[in-house]
C-alpha cells in the first residue's frame, strides 16, 4: 500500500480534524477486509476526500480524468492524492466508459477491496437525495460484497457546488449498517438490482435526514469539479 497515500491521509485526517472536527459515525460498519462498496450521497468535490480520511481502510473511487492531468499547486496535489489511492480513471464523454468504468470497479471488489460509488451519479446542487442509479446494486450482485450505506452532513458548506474555497462548517460521516447481496437472492436480475439499489438510498436518507427527490439528477453541462 502506497506510502504516499497513508502519509497524505494522515496529513489530511489531521488537518480536517483540527480545522472542521468532524464528526464520524459507524465506522465499525465498515468490514475490516475483503470485497466492499461504500455507497454515500454526493454533496461537494471533497466527498471523494472525506470518506477516505473517515473511513478505516483504504477506498478507491471513479474519478473524472481531469483529475489527473491537473498543474499548479492544486492540480499536482489532487494527481497525487487521486493516484496514490488507485482512484480509477474515466472519460464521461466517452460512450463505452460506464461499462469501462463497471469493469474496472468490479476488478477492484474481486481483489478484495473498498470501493467508494455514488448512486445519484453526480452531485445534489439542492441539497436533496436522489433516486439511485442502479450501478450500485449491479457490482454487490456480481461481486458478491456487501454494501455500506454512507451518509455525508456538511461537506457542501465546506465546499459549496458553485465555489473552489474552503469553510468552515461541522461535517458528519456516518456509516450505516451492511446491506447483504443475499438478501435478494431468488428475486429477477432487474427487480433485485432496483430493490437492493432502493433500499441503500432509504438507509442513505435515515443517515442525513436529506429531504429526498423523485427522479434521477443530472449532470450539469459545464461543471469544473464534477
Amino acid at each position: 500500500m502506497s506510502t504516499y497515500y497513508w502519509v497524505g491521509r494522515t496529513a489530511m485526517m489531521s488537518l480536517s480534524h483540527a480545522i472542521w472536527r468532524p464528526k464520524i459515525l459507524g465506522k465499525d460498519n465498515v468490514p475490516k477486509e475483503g470485497g466492499v462498496l461504500l455507497a454515500s450521497n454526493h454533496l461537494s468535490f471533497i466527498d471523494s476526500f472525506a470518506i477516505p480520511v473517515a473511513a478505516p481502510r483504504k477506498v478507491s473511487f471513479l474519478a473524472k480524468h481531469d483529475y489527473f492531468t491537473g498543474t499548479g499547486l492544486r492540480g499536482r496535489f489532487v494527481r497525487g492524492f487521486m493516484e496514490a489511492g488507485d482512484a480509477i480513471p474515466v472519460d464521461r464523454d466517452d460512450a463505452g466508459g460506464a461499462k469501462d468504468s463497471l469493469d474496472l470497479a468490479l476488478k477492484v471488489l474481486r481483489d478484495g477491496k473498498a470501493f467508494g460509488i455514488y448512486p445519484e451519479g453526480t452531485r445534489s446542487r439542492d441539497g436533496r437525495l436522489y433516486r439511485g442509479k442502479t450501478g450500485v446494486a449491479f457490482l454487490s450482485l456480481t461481486a458478491g460484497v456487501p454494501v455500506v450505506p454512507v451518509g455525508l452532513i456538511g461537506t457542501d458548506k465546506v465546499q459549496p457546488a458553485d465555489q473552489r474555497g474552503l469553510r468552515l462548517a461541522d461535517v458528519t460521516i456516518a456509516f450505516g449498517t451492511p446491506i447483504l447481496p443475499s438478501a435478494y437472492a431468488g428475486l429477477p436480475a432487474g427487480r433485485a438490482r432496483r430493490q437492493l439499489t432502493d433500499d441503500v438510498m432509504d438507509s442513505i436518507a435515515a443517515l442525513t435526514g436529506q429531504e429526498r427527490a423523485d427522479g434521477y439528477n443530472e449532470r450539469p453541462a459545464t461543471d469544473p469539479d464534477d
